[in-house]
């Protein structure tokens, strides 16, 4: 059990620096905010939603390990099911309930690890943040798990909706403030997702005040 552990972590591990390094050759990815990032307990991670490579954009700049959610759909094909079940993706069903999904999640969030979802529930369709859905909030107060709201700011340029391919840029990660289960108070579902929804927005406020995207705009 120990050497399976061991071997898990390993081809985790090492796919992270892979996937780190590839996309620091091709998008210049930078991170920062990293210290803010939880070194223990349960945390939901709530990012913006640009592209198809979110995912390991996110997780490729935290130590920690990282599961995500994935749309049902992904895991049709045997193969690709087998890769995204090896970096501990979530199956939910986007057109149903997706119950199994949040069930698993919340087993997760309340055995100490990292859950990474996307509050918008699909990808950008013009680069800016659309707005949150409900629900993850509610994990996050039943699991006693913080959230860690993070930005991407690049990858829908790269890598946008309408294309089929990715191209090359600049893409930056920012991870802001964690908000801790003691700060939830007595706020609603509601006011606990406007909160979340402002402070990825600070996230990708601040990532877009650096020369290289502000140029652009």
């Amino acid at each position: 059990m120990a050497e399976t552990k061991i071997v898990d972590w390993m081809w985790y591990e090492g796919c992270r620096v892979l996937v780190r390094l590839a996309f620091t050759f091709a998008f210049q990815v930078r991170y920062s905010g990293q210290e803010n990032i939880p070194r223990k307990g349960g945390v939901l991670v709530a990012s913006n939603h640009q592209s198809h490579l979110d995912p390991p954009l996110v997780g490729g700049g935290c130590k920690r390990r990282m599961s995500y959610l994935a749309r049902d759909s992904l895991f049709r094909f045997a193969p690709f099911a087998w890769l995204i079940r090896s970096f501990d993706a979530i199956p939910i069903d986007r057109e149903g309930l997706g119950l199994s999904g949040v069930k698993e999640t919340l087993r997760r969030l309340k055995q100490g690890k990292m859950v990474l979802v996307f509050p918008e529930a699909t990808r950008t369709r013009d680069g800016e943040i659309g707005r949150f859905k409900p629900g993850f909030a509610t994990m996050a107060v039943r699991s006693k798990a913080a959230i860690l709201p993070a930005a991407i700011e690049g990858a829908y340029q790269v890598w946008p909706r309408r294309q089929r391919f990715p191209g090359f840029g600049i893409i930056h990660v920012h991870y802001g403030l964690p908000l801790l289960p003691h700060e939830f108070g007595s706020r609603s579902e509601r006011e606990l997702v406007e909160e979340v929804e402002r402070r990825v927005r600070q996230c990708q406020a601040l990532v877009r005040r650096r020369p290289v995207f502000a140029a652009r705009r």
